[in-house]
């Protein structure tokens, strides 16, 4: 195991030999969820899946954080056409805080935007890591979702945000240079980092057997080589009305609210929202783990 999957697997002993026992079932429900969403390539649509997510639990009437954790290459603000004056790159400088850069999006959408062009921070230390940890426990905005754009791809920064999560949802499309990169991902969560628990939504999709064939492929080759589980949570069908929403930066759920494609949108999101949360911390030091242990709970 090299020395970083060693310092997560430390730090997640130490959560597990923490009385996670007090978690009631009343915390239970009311902890904020934590969904770190990547993907193992670019070009998936991962950031508009976020988006649109993100709008369709607000319209449910959840308080929902973005946090965009492609440092190097943010993108969250343009989907959603905004121009935050700052970003996470002023809060690893020391300039601002944590609560100083949050940006506000549509349907009372909360966002941290990551800064665009700077490679400053697109390796965070160890020290980073905690001072951001340290930030969001001290945000006094409380959450019900918290979903983490990650980069594409398996960089450093990639599996630490996927195993600070409390939950990973893999975006894939039907290619398979897609389909090869998401398992590869998995694979690396699995085998490096001990991370069992997968939640797969397959995008762009021209027919809904598509989406269970890809999942079904991933099933079938993790079954054979990996001991992970793979929830599929649903699809994502092709759509051109998608481009256009981008190009005009509005999420496709607000501009084509019946579109087929917004449909889908909206299911998934009422999927994700009917799961039942985490009840105790998983491996990996975790967003929120404080509220996760605090047997007070929100209030």
């Amino acid at each position: 195991m090299n020395n970083s999957a060693s310092a997560v697997q430390d730090q997640a002993d130490t959560l597990r030999n923490m009385n996670s026992s007090a978690l009631s079932a009343n915390n239970q429900k009311s902890a904020t969820r934590v969904y770190a969403i990547t993907s193992g390539k670019g070009g998936v649509g991962k950031t508009a899946v976020v988006a649109n997510i993100a709008a369709s639990m607000a319209k449910m009437g959840k308080k929902v954080l973005i946090l965009d954790a492609d440092l190097g290459l943010a993108n969250i603000d343009v989907v959603f056409g905004l121009a935050p004056k700052y970003n996470l790159n002023h809060f690893f400088a020391g300039d601002r805080e944590l609560s100083d850069i949050l940006a506000d999006g549509p349907h009372g959408i909360k966002i941290l935007p990551a800064g665009s062009g700077v490679q400053n921070f697109t390796r965070l230390n160890s020290k980073q890591k905690l001072k951001l940890l340290d930030g969001l426990d001290e945000m006094h905005n409380e959450f019900d979702f918290v979903l983490i754009d990650t980069e594409a791809g398996i960089s450093e920064n990639v599996t630490y945000f996927n195993t600070a999560a409390q939950e990973i949802l893999v975006v894939t499309t039907p290619d398979p240079t897609a389909i090869t990169d998401a398992y590869a991902l998995m694979k690396l969560l699995s085998t490096q980092y001990h991370e069992k628990r997968f939640n797969l939504v397959v995008n762009q999709i021209q027919h809904e057997n598509e989406a269970l064939d890809v999942y079904r492929k991933l099933t079938m080759v993790s079954n054979r080589y990996l001991e992970i589980s793979i929830d599929f949570l649903g699809s994502i069908p092709a759509d051109k009305q998608m481009t256009d929403a981008i190009r005009k930066q509005s999420v496709i759920v607000d501009l084509y609210p019946s579109s087929k494609i917004s449909t889908a949108f909206h299911a998934l999101t009422a999927t994700i929202c009917s799961e039942k949360p985490v009840s105790t911390p998983k491996g990996g030091v975790q967003f929120f783990w404080k509220k996760l242990l605090d047997i007070g709970g929100k209030g």
